[in-house]
Parts: C-alpha cells; structure tokens; sequence
C-alpha cells in the first residue's frame, strides 16, 4: 500500500496518533537539547560560559525561525499537491523550498558573521561574555546550514508519510549531543567551542539519517530542474510565516516578562520566571507537536477534498490537545515544587518559593494553549492563513501586551503570572465565537 492509499483509507483515529507521538517526541528533543546544552556548559565551564551562550541562543533562534517559516509553507502545499494528485507541482514546491532556504540562510549567516560584534551587543553581550559569545556562535553559524536543512528534511519528511523517521533523526541529533558535549567539554577540555561542536557534529549525523528516506522507493521529495515560479514563492512565505510568528515571538515574550517581573518583583522575580521558563520551554514543544502531527494529514486531505475525514482530524486534535492541557494543568497544580525542583536553578528560600506559586497559577493556560494551537494549525494547513495568523498574533501581541500591563497594576504583582492562562483563555474565547458564528463551524 502507498503512502497516498494510505493517508486515504486507514482510519483517522489511528492515522492521527502515528503522526502524533513521532511529532511530539521530536519537538521534545529539540527543546530538550537546549537544556543539555546549558548543563554541559553550566558545570563545565562556568556561569559566564553560561550567560555567553544564552546570549547566543536567540540569534541561532533566527536561523530556525527561517527554516520553520519556509518549512511549514512548503509541506503544507506539497502535501495539498499530494492530496490533489498533483505529484509534478508537489516535486516542484519541495525543490523550491529547498533552494529558498538555502539561499535566505546563507546570506543571513553571511551578514552575522561579519557582523558578529556588533549583533552580540545588541543582544546583550558586554566585554566578559563576549568571548564566550564568539566562540560559541562562530561555529554555529559556519556550520548553521546543515541544522536548517535538518529541520527543513524533518518537516517535509513528516509531510512525505515518514513521521517515524522525521523522529529518529532527531533522537539521533540528541543522543549524540549529549554525547559529543561530555567528549568535548569534560573529556577535550574545548570550552564554549565544544559545546558548539557538538551541536553541529550531531546536527550532520541527525541529517544523514533523514537522508535515508530518499532511498525509499514511495519517496515523493525529489528535486526537479523546472522548479522556479514566483506565485509559489509568495505563497510558500504567506502559508508560512503563522509557525514564523510563533518561533520569533517567543523572544519578545521572554523579555517582555522579565521586564515586567523585574519592575514589580525585582531580580528575584526575573529568576523566579527564568526557573518556570525552563519548564514551559519544554512542555511548549509538546503541546506544538500536536499541531505538527495535524498539519500533513490536514494538507494532504484538503488537497484530496475528504472534507469529512478533514473534520474528524480536527475534531480529534482538539480533544487530543484539551486532555493533554488539562492533564498538564492538574499536575502541575498538584506537583508545582517538584516540577520546580527538576528543572529549576537552586535559588533562595524565597525565590524557590515564589516560582513554586507562581507556576501553579502559570499552568492553567496549557487548559487552552494546545487548542489555540490546533487551530491555528488547522487554518494554517488549509491555507486560511489570515485566520491562523490572527490567532498567533492575539497570543504574542495583540492580547498579551495590554494583559501583561493592565493586571499587575490591577490586582498586584502576582497577576503577572496570571497572564498566560488569561491571554490563552482569552484566545480559545475568540475561536470559539468565531467557530459558532462563522462557516468553519465543526460539522459533520
């Protein structure tokens, strides 16, 4: 059986939930080599190692944003080719996609590098991380292609009907992270440099096992010489720049509350957020890999015109992901100073103490986060990308900013951990008045 018979005929339930735990395990790996990262270079090299290449991560952050903006556009019309039975324009959008990113992220790495200076400061460096943050990003950034076109591979590849490869390759890129930062660190004593290493070395390996889904033989990713056409350029970029907005504004948002909790709370307060952070990092990506789950079936059955397995889908990914934000919500309400205690840095009494309370209130937006991701996927994967890109803003600008200044200065300094759930909630409200008043309500 095809992968094309396949999408059409297996039940949805189970369809779904293949392309599920693949996503989801992805998604946590990549947040989670963030992490591995941080420790490595934490007790092996030291705090200001640590504080260089923070600095350096919302730069590297750029790289992905690209290759998730054109990423995300280009699998989404190739799987709508797909689904049309359109394979020659579905082999054309793959190659475009490929040769637009390559060509947007070479010349982005090009003007970092000969800028490196310059954009560290604007970033936060100062005379003592600096080094730090050279040496670190120097080498990410030589070798910064081949983590785009990791990522790139990994979403068409999803799209193309091997969500379990998309998957190994990442479990590979973070099984020999970690190996590779205890070998380079501990071992070679290379510093910030080999931490940096480690992360282009297992990012390569990562990409040769992607490129193994070309040699299976239902393999549809195949480059053609007649590629080129602007109007699917425009669209690649308009589908995409939804999941563009969601990596870009995470930055905005990180500051914005620590500026916010450092006028009321002080630079406890910042810690306290920084310590919570940590934890909705990782369960972020979770909660986004239901969204990457959906959208290659969503594609490809908007493409094929199966409006009423398209429905199914969506209803099943907003059960899927109400479950998994209440599931979430109730243990981290119950559990709040263990969760704290795993992924938090060692700090006072106090500080402990009020990270503790304030992600127990904090938690309460993943109630409503994985559905507001749902269908910002949804809208996004049938490209309705006014919709879903009206959803990513209400998240990050329109509702957060006037939420995050109005409820401390209303109700006290510990409403600003009430902002999440509030801007979520909020978001989840808009949906549903939209979804009841409008043609995309839920029907059979």
């Amino acid at each position: 059986m095809t992968t094309v018979n396949a999408i059409e005929t297996r039940p949805v339930r189970p369809l779904f939930f293949s392309y599920l735990y693949p996503a989801m395990v992805g998604m946590l790996l990549m947040s989670v080599n963030i992490l591995v990262d941080g420790i490595f270079v934490s007790r092996g090299v030291g705090a200001t190692a640590l504080a260089g290449v923070n600095i350096a991560v919302p730069i590297f952050s750029v790289l992905l944003s690209i290759s998730l903006w054109i990423g995300m556009g280009g699998a989404t019309l190739f799987s709508i080719s797909l689904g049309e039975g359109n394979k020659k324009r579905a082999h054309q959008i793959f190659t475009l996609s490929f040769v637009m990113m390559i060509g947007i992220v070479t010349a982005i790495i090009a003007v970092l590098l000969f800028n490196l200076r310059d954009i560290a400061y604007i970033f936060g460096a100062d005379h003592t991380t600096y080094p730090y943050v050279q040496q670190y990003l120097y080498i990410i950034l030589l070798f910064g292609l081949f983590y785009t076109i990791e990522n790139l591979l990994s979403i068409f590849i999803r799209n193309d009907g091997s969500p379990k490869l998309a998957m190994l390759g990442l479990i590979t890129t973070s099984v020999l992270n970690i190996i590779f930062n205890y070998i380079f660190i501990f071992i070679l004593d290379y510093g910030v440099k080999g931490c940096a290493l480690a992360t282009a070395l297992s990012t390569i390996f990562g990409m040769l096992v992607l490129f193994l889904h070309f040699f299976n033989k239902q393999c549809e990713l195949k480059f053609v010489r007649h590629f080129f056409a602007v109007i699917d350029m425009k669209k690649i970029m308009t589908i995409g720049f939804p999941s563009f907005i969601v990596e870009a504004s995470m930055a905005f948002i990180i500051i914005l509350y620590n500026v916010t909790f450092l006028r009321y709370l002080g630079s406890d307060g910042v810690t306290a957020y920084a310590m919570v952070n940590y934890i909705h990092a990782v369960l972020l990506t979770v909660f986004f890999g239901i969204g990457m789950a959906l959208q290659p079936l969503v594609s490809y059955h908007h493409g094929a015109g199966l409006k009423k397995r398209l429905i199914a889908l969506l209803k099943i990914g907003v059960k899927t992901a109400i479950i998994l934000g209440l599931s979430t919500a109730i243990i981290a309400m119950l559990f709040p100073s263990q969760l704290i205690g795993v992924f938090g840095d060692k700090g006072s009494a106090e500080v402990q103490s009020m990270a503790i309370q304030g992600f127990a209130y904090f938690a309460i937006g993943y109630i409503f986060l994985g559905v507001n991701m749902v269908f910002a996927e949804f809208f996004q994967s049938i490209e309705k990308i006014r919709l879903a890109t009206t959803i990513m803003l209400l998240r990050s600008a329109v509702l957060f900013i006037p939420v995050l200044i109005v409820l401390p200065k209303i109700f006290g300094a510990q409403a600003i951990w009430w902002t999440f759930p509030v801007v979520e909630g909020l978001t989840a409200l808009l949906i549903a008045l939209f979804i009841w008043k409008s043609k995309y309500g839920i029907k059979e």
